[in-house]
């Protein structure tokens, strides 16, 4: 596949200034970007002439502009990735015989976005919209466990941030970490009970083109005492299922550490 470089690099720009805290000079979008000077300030003019990005020429800064927040609106109106994701997570139901759920992280909660329900089975309370403590749930550990540990300390700066369901779940950062290790470790993510009493899950993460995590694939299931090669054959599902929604996304997975 070819690259057409003017295209490469004005995603280029567009991608650094989605990352920053707020507008930044052209000088240091120039120096990041790694771009010549003369280039950024042709391709930001031709950008800001579009609407793609904002000048503010008494800061003498550029930022983000209304373009750009009407393809993030049209992304989310056309939902592409819960589009992509569907036909793999139905799948997912047909071959574990339980149900299944793709969830995103939200803060220090997870929003469930897609729920696939096994025939005869009963609905969960993770039905689409719902909201749920991350660090209780086995999708929001799977991402939790791949982000920067400054990241989950600045989501879970103290004890207060530790919600509870059931009497159950970690109540501390140090804990957290611990929990996180083990899910980097084993590859999947579990969760017994923390959020419904007699029901056990275990989810995968699903990461983009950075080999950041963006999601979480679920199954949850039953549970019972002594089915571990169950489990382990549910385990293997799911990460099937996270392995190929990553690839279906343009994603890149994460190199076990």
């Amino acid at each position: 596949m070819s690259i057409v470089p003017a295209a490469a690099q004005v995603l280029a720009v567009l991608r650094y200034l989605a990352t920053q805290a707020a507008p930044v000079p052209a000088a240091a979008i120039s120096r990041d970007v790694g771009l010549p000077r003369s280039t950024t300030y042709h391709l930001l003019d031709t950008l800001a002439a579009d609407g793609f990005v904002s000048h503010l020429p008494e800061e003498r800064r550029y930022g983000l502009g209304v373009s750009a927040f009407e393809l993030a609106s049209g992304y989310a109106r056309q939902e592409p990735f819960q589009r992509l994701a569907r036909v793999p997570l139905a799948r997912l139901v047909d071959r574990t015989g339980h149900n299944a759920n793709l969830a995103v992280l939200h803060g220090r909660e997870v929003i469930y976005v897609i729920e696939e329900r096994a025939p005869g089975r009963a609905p969960l309370v993770s039905e689409v919209g719902v909201r749920l403590p991350a660090q209780l749930t086995a999708s929001g550990r799977a991402v939790l466990a791949h982000l920067p540990a400054a990241q989950v300390r600045a989501l879970f700066p103290d004890r207060s941030t530790f919600v509870q369901r059931n009497d159950a779940g970690p109540t501390s950062l140090t804990a957290l970490r611990a929990l996180l290790a083990e899910v980097r470790r084993r590859q999947y993510a579990t969760e017994e009970g923390e959020i419904t009493v007699g029901l056990s899950s275990i989810a995968a993460p699903v990461f983009d083109h950075h080999a950041h995590p963006i999601a979480g694939v679920c199954v949850t299931f039953p549970s019972r005492p002594g089915n571990t090669a169950e489990r382990q054959e549910i385990a293997g599902h799911v990460a099937q299922t996270a392995r190929e929604l990553t690839r279906r996304v343009g994603g890149v997975p994460k190199t076990p550490r």
